[in-house]
């Protein structure tokens, strides 16, 4: 049965307070043990953000000739994330509600523009493995075929093999800065050069890095271009809510000229509403995304974003210094950006069942797979924590690698038997099938770890247990 909204309104006071409530089950963020999802600094900055983005909670940013203040804002942040992507003074480009937003905005431009430019029929684009998943979502979005570019062994795309993907389909190519699973920056100078060689256009995905890499080197370190100075770059896309620390529900896509961005652009003109022009997926806009997004870039400016790329640089570089001390394990490729991960190299120890061990310190750790490790988004709030998390680490690697059975055990089994089951359409198909029931008809709280029975006493079960248990039964009847 639905439930309905009540009969009659309640004091705010009461709302308020209940809102407070649901957050009883949600990861405390602020005490610096998770590592992707939020970034936090400090109550003070929370506070400014809800202040900024309080403002122009009512404003509407779908119509830029209404509300004229939220154009304003739009028009400052592109001009200051082109120049600080070293963007000539042609870059343009919009706010986007999130850097998936961007990522398939980029995707639905450069599809149009083979059509209309090319003619284009069965578009495909050349991505490397590492790629984030909203490239594969814009592909299934809007039937892009993926030509997919596997790794060297140091985790960067294949650039010979890249080449050969290129047909007279190909509508663009990827590069990341970083790309999301090991913090690798793809080398974009060459992927530039092989962009303008077969005149298709390249997109940096610097979702994670756009707001922190540019600071990373105003501090001095040594990285390779991956920004506007290359020149085969056509379009970046870059998160201000990741590491520029405005609210959530702000990112930017730019593009090298006004002539890339029309193609992105939506226009209809026979609406009986009226002419109809949408610069980006989104129809309304949230006014405050806007003003958050304006005002976190005055608050911070260049000294602030320094300083925080600073505390974020030292914090990183301690965990990796730490990794590297525990002679089990190995950082996975080589990181230069904010985030990284990292293996186990003995195989006593399963990376698996030393993340279930985290976990049970209060760490909520992320997994990679293909190759198994474990994954850190690092911040400046981080810097708090990093020694304990180090010190947690090593005990928990000792722990597992003095019981070898706890690779068989909770999450380190379940995620172990993840990668390796074949048939990787039906593992799609289960996986649908079971995150589709959370959302039905009266489901009630979407919560991944419902309550299951495992030897006599309650256990999580989440998603990923299911389609274990399902795989499991699949193979007996097979047998």
């Amino acid at each position: 049965m639905h439930k309905p909204i009540p009969s009659q309104g309640r004091p705010a006071n009461d709302i308020i307070q209940q809102l407070d409530s649901f957050k009883a089950e949600d990861p405390n963020y602020k005490d610096g043990k998770v590592w992707s999802l939020v970034y936090y600094l400090n109550e003070d900055h929370s506070q400014f953000l809800k202040d900024a983005y309080h403002s122009f909670a009512c404003e509407n940013g779908l119509n830029p000739t209404a509300f004229k203040s939220l154009k304003t804002f739009e028009t400052e942040v592109i001009s200051a994330t082109a120049s600080l992507l070293n963007g000539p003074e042609e870059v343009c480009g919009v706010i986007t509600s999130g850097g998936t937003e961007s990522c398939l905005m980029a995707v639905k431009t450069y599809r149009d523009m083979a059509k209309t430019n090319r003619g284009i029929k069965k578009p495909e684009m050349v991505i490397p493995e590492s790629a984030h998943v909203a490239w594969f979502k814009a592909s299934e979005y809007f039937g892009v075929k993926i030509r997919l570019v596997p790794l060297l062994d140091d985790l960067t795309p294949d650039l010979k093999k890249m080449e050969k993907l290129i047909n007279r389909n190909t509508v663009m190519l990827l590069g990341s800065a970083p790309e999301y699973p090991h913090g690798t920056i793809d080398p974009i100078e060459a992927m530039g050069a092989m962009a303008q060689k077969h005149k298709i256009p390249l997109h940096v995905d610097a979702c994670v890095g756009g707001f922190i890499l540019p600071f990373f080197e105003m501090n001095g370190e040594d990285l390779p271009l991956w920004d506007y100075r290359v020149p085969g770059v056509t379009s970046i896309s870059a998160d201000i809510h990741k590491y520029g620390f405005a609210a959530k529900g702000a990112s930017t896509i730019t593009y090298r000229n006004l002539e890339y961005l029309k193609h992105q652009m939506f226009v209809h003109q026979d609406w009986p509403g009226g002419v109809f022009a949408s610069s980006a997926l989104l129809g309304t806009r949230p006014g405050g995304a806007y003003s958050a997004a304006w005002a976190t870039l005055q608050y911070f400016g260049e000294d602030g974003y320094r300083r925080l790329a600073a505390d974020t640089l030292e914090a990183i570089n301690t965990m990796k210094r730490g990794v590297e001390q525990i002679p089990e394990l190995a950082i996975m490729g080589n990181p230069q950006g904010p985030l990284f991960a990292y293996q186990s190299v003995d195989p006593e120890v399963n990376i698996y069942a030393v993340g279930d061990q985290m976990d049970k310190k209060g760490w909520q750790v992320n997994r990679n797979q293909k190759p198994a490790g474990l994954h850190a988004m690092v911040t400046a709030h981080h810097l708090n924590v990093v020694d304990q998390y180090l010190t947690d680490l090593k005990e928990c690697v000792a722990i597992v690698k003095a019981n070898p059975e706890l690779a068989e055990q909770g999450g380190a089994a379940t995620y172990g038997m993840m990668a390796h089951i074949p048939l990787r359409g039906l593992v799609k198909k289960k996986v649908l099938d079971i995150y589709a029931s959370m959302y039905q008809a009266g489901g009630g709280q979407v919560n991944l770890a419902e309550e299951a029975q495992i030897d006599g006493e309650q256990a999580p079960q989440g998603i990923l247990e299911k389609l274990l248990n399902w795989y499991i039964k699949r193979q007996s009847r097979k047998s």
